[in-house]
């Protein structure tokens, strides 16, 4: 351990947890990142007990329950207390035990469903929320909003938030039932190729646009903020500021593949919003841009869905 700063990183199991845990950067810290069976973030009495314990000189909050649309619309009662409990928790066990430098991960969600492109932080609590996602939105917004009203009260406390774009990456879902849409483009056409089939279809006509960051850049983000969280702003998007069409995902997932069959497109299906971009201005004045290009991304991620996945 020697003389290196502690992290407390929730939600270490998951994409993101992961992630930051495989970044090279993450050899300068000595990270704790207790799985759920060892600390239910849901439990105030437990989460204080470990961060008196520990002290950590950064807590990044990862953990959330994630789920997609009809999980959220089955159980918006599980995904607005466990999120809320979740945040709270973490949060003001932090504060109270003077934990002075706090990271909190949100999400895209907490903006407007109207919000105009591209999505810039001071836009959020300006407008209704896309009722699929209400439950997840308000937990995420209540998180962000707590992290605000220490630093305003606590001069001396750093509590941060970051608000990530869409993202796709090693240790993501590619589980069909489960998975969101770059890692199930990448396990259907991978099946196309595997199975000889000629044709992959797209729901919608594929102009759809959609701004999706490979998992490691965020975890970049994350390590370059915990060594500089003075300079951070309170909250800042963190995102590529540019986006795609459905029809590029698939195009460029069906080149890494290798897969050359034809696209058909079912005009019958939803598609669902037409963009989400955000706004990257304060993050460029922070002096960070995502380093991964989609091509890169999308190869590291398929090499790595090949040696725990496919068949």
């Amino acid at each position: 351990m020697g003389s290196k700063r502690t992290l407390f990183l929730t939600g270490g199991a998951g994409m993101v947890g992961r992630n930051i845990q495989d970044h090279p950067a993450a050899a300068d810290w000595h990270i704790l990142a207790p799985r759920s069976a060892e600390l239910d973030l849901t439990d105030a009495d437990a989460v204080t007990r470990f961060v008196d314990t520990h002290k950590p000189d950064l807590v990044v909050h990862a953990a959330g329950r994630v789920g997609g649309i009809q999980a959220n619309m089955a159980h918006p009662v599980a995904f607005l207390e466990e999120n809320t409990a979740m945040g709270r928790n973490v949060i003001m066990a932090a504060h109270r035990a003077g934990v002075r430098d706090f990271l909190n991960l949100a999400s895209t969600c907490m903006y407007p469903r109207a919000a105009a492109n591209p999505l810039r932080e001071e836009m959020i609590l300006t407008g209704e929320l896309e009722p699929t996602n209400e439950g997840y939105a308000l937990a995420k917004i209540m998180a962000t909003r707590l992290c605000q009203y220490i630093g305003r009260e606590d001069t001396d406390a750093r509590y941060k938030t970051l608000i990530p774009c869409n993202l796709f990456g090693l240790h993501d879902k590619f589980d069909p039932k489960h998975s969101h849409l770059v890692p199930a483009i990448i396990h259907k056409v991978h099946e196309a190729k595997r199975l000889g089939q000629d044709t992959v279809e797209i729901w919608g006509d594929g102009t759809a646009r959609r701004e999706f960051m490979f998992a490691g850049d965020l975890a970049d983000a994350v390590m370059q903020a915990a060594n500089d969280m003075a300079a951070l702003p309170d909250l800042m998007n963190t995102g590529l500021g540019h986006d795609h069409t459905i029809n590029d995902y698939y195009a460029t997932v069906a080149k890494v593949v290798g897969w050359d069959g034809t696209f058909t497109h079912d005009l019958s299906k939803p598609v669902g919003m037409k963009q989400k971009l955000c706004s990257t201005e304060r993050q460029a004045k922070w002096g960070w841009s995502a380093p991964t290009s989609l091509e890169d991304g999308l190869a590291q991620t398929y090499r790595h869905y090949q040696e725990s996945f496919a068949q």
